[in-house]
């Protein structure tokens, strides 16, 4: 074919583009009334195989691989969540222009073999060696038919705006001016101002790449219809029994797979999950607590394995919901009134450090200069008297039921939480619902306060102070004097789940993002975390270790702080 430009510009859109014996065997914990011999989709450990070890890869068997979590995936579309749930499922089937080194941040080749950003301007050449599992040659018409279902409400395959995430403005829309492709395998991107994050941007889960035959096909219908370029494709969604099935994709341009199969199970438990892993059922496991961690490391047959982690896990303040919450001294008081030390300590035993702001530890920008806040009943008593909450005031506490790795015991946390301020004569409503709804109710603004964390996507600081914590509206919808917006604001990032939007803050983020000189980013993000610590949006729970439990059969598998898992690479002994 000869070469052909199109200009795709965000303003006048495309316009030229377009076991039985065991207790807790898998059948049992997701399904009783499910048959765990018919070596179907039982997840009852392998095709043909006894339910003990899941096909061991002799000859003539299958190689299951066995990926034990905590809850289940709400949608199969990266496009239609912000779930760390979702994600771990769609890298499996689905590719980004560029990748992460396994267990690393370094930036490598994915469905882009060259790429670089000078300026505003983004270059990529395209590899030609990648075909969607619907058989489809992936081209630079399928990278734009995807930014255009993202965040293009005038393209006719536009997913809606009650379908699309907060992911496609803060990781693509926001940044994006035009798109000229050349060809079928190049491709620049003119950036709407200087965005230091925009390459590591789309590195990113969300930022893959459908087929745009299989978005002109299905519609917002690839919720359960999934159609990547991955080394695995969909076999079989269960919602009913929560678990997902893939297989391997021969024709597959990049290293692996090694398995033949893989398998997501849900077991809410984390014990529960813990004792598969002991007893043969399971491959790999997450989402583990305490108690958990511990039945892995005195498995005989599996290893806790342990990386450092990039993360937050934080209790949002909806300052939109609680009068009380528009008050600072509130924030402060409440904490202060929290046992933040006793809850990594004693609730996450220690595989989690106490928080002081947004920044992880590992991130640029993060402050070292600021500490956690103390546990200090007598201080927060006297902030709420100052604010005129000395007599107190209630709340709901929206939690999630399922383990997070920056949240590991959840119901416990929140209950912790509600006793501490009750010492303070704060009276706190626990309301905890499964991980999918909750996101959704969340989003929505519906809580007064809720428990979320947020692991990194591309370990940028942009992808914590600007995501999490920037309004991300225009300048008109702010009220001067006014520290908060409501969630209903047009433009509004759901992502800020506290509704903050003070003015310097965001004035410092902003600057961080179109810079290029890392020692002027460090800079700005250490003031702005030295704001977000004194104005306290969020009580700062902890940043917490990555946790997995890995059979000994498994070879080949990495703890990745982003992106992953790294499935792919994963062989069976």
């Amino acid at each position: 074919m000869s070469p052909e430009t199109e200009e795709t510009s965000r303003r006048n859109v495309l316009t030229a583009a377009g076991t039985a014996a065991v207790s807790v065997s898998l059948a049992g914990c997701l399904n009783s009334s499910e048959d765990p011999s018919d070596g179907g989709d039982g997840g009852d450990g392998g095709d043909g195989g006894d339910g003990g070890d899941g096909g061991d890869g002799g000859d003539g068997e299958t190689q299951l691989l066995r990926y034990g979590r905590g809850s289940h995936s709400g949608t199969l579309d990266f496009q239609n969540s912000t779930s760390g749930e979702v994600a771990k499922v769609t890298e499996q089937m689905y590719d980004t222009l560029i990748n992460f080194e396994p267990g690393e941040s370094t930036l490598t080749e994915g469905l882009a073999t060259d790429y670089s950003l000078e300026g505003q301007t983004a270059t990529l050449t395209l590899r030609e060696d990648a075909t969607f599992h619907n058989g489809e040659n992936f081209t630079a018409s399928d990278f734009v038919a995807t930014y255009r279902r993202f965040v293009d409400d005038s393209y006719e395959y536009y997913a809606g705006d009650s379908y699309v995430s907060a992911y496609g403005p803060f990781t693509l829309g926001n940044w994006i001016d035009e798109i000229e492709t050349n060809g079928d395998y190049e491709m620049t991107i003119q950036l709407t101002q200087s965005y230091a994050p925009f390459l590591r941007n789309l590195a990113m889960f969300a930022a893959a790449v459908h087929s745009e035959a299989a978005i002109q096909e299905y519609g917002t219908d690839l919720s359960n219809n999934a159609v990547g370029t991955g080394p695995f494709q969909l076999e079989n969604l269960d919602d009913g029994n929560e678990r997902i099935r893939l297989s391997a994709y021969d024709d597959y341009w990049g290293e692996g797979p090694t398995v033949d199969e893989v398998i997501f199970v849900t077991i809410g438990q984390n014990s529960t999950r813990a004792q598969s892993l002991a007893s043969g059922e399971l491959d790999i496991i997450d989402g583990l607590g305490a108690q958990a961690s511990q039945q892995v490391d005195s498995a005989s047959n599996a290893s806790l394995e342990r990386a450092e982690g990039i993360n937050i896990g934080y209790m949002a303040f909806n300052m939109a919901s609680v009068e009380a919450f528009q008050d600072r001294r509130v924030r402060q008081a409440v904490s202060h009134a929290i046992d933040t030390e006793a809850i990594v300590n004693e609730i996450y035993a220690g595989f989690a450090t106490q928080a002081s702001q947004p920044l992880p530890p590992n991130v640029l920008g993060h402050n070292e200069d600021l500490e956690p806040y103390p546990y200090d009943p007598e201080q927060a008593q006297s902030l709420l008297d100052e604010a005129g909450y000395g007599d107190g005031f209630s709340f709901e506490l929206a939690t999630f039921q399922n383990p997070r790795g920056y949240n590991p015991s959840p119901i416990q946390t929140a209950e912790t939480v509600a006793s501490n301020l009750g010492e303070i004569g704060i009276d706190v409503e626990i309301n905890q619902q499964s991980f999918s709804p909750y996101l959704e109710y969340t989003a929505q603004g519906r809580h007064d306060a809720c428990f979320l964390g947020w692991y990194t996507d591309n370990a940028d600081p942009d992808n914590f102070a600007y995501v999490l914590l920037h309004p991300q509206v225009e300048d008109q919808y702010l009220t001067e004097g006014q520290d908060w917006v409501s969630f209903d604001t047009e433009g509004y990032n759901t992502s800020n789940r506290s509704g903050w939007a003070n003015s310097e803050y965001m004035d410092l983020v902003e600057q961080g993002q179109s810079t290029y000189d890392e020692s002027e980013r460090q800079t700005l993000y250490q003031e702005a975390n030295a704001i977000a610590h004194e104005e306290a949006p969020w009580v700062y729970l902890d940043y917490a270790e990555e946790l997995r439990g890995v059979s000994n059969r498994v070879s080949g598998y990495t703890v990745a702080a982003i992106s992953g898992p790294y499935l792919n690479l994963v062989s069976l002994n």
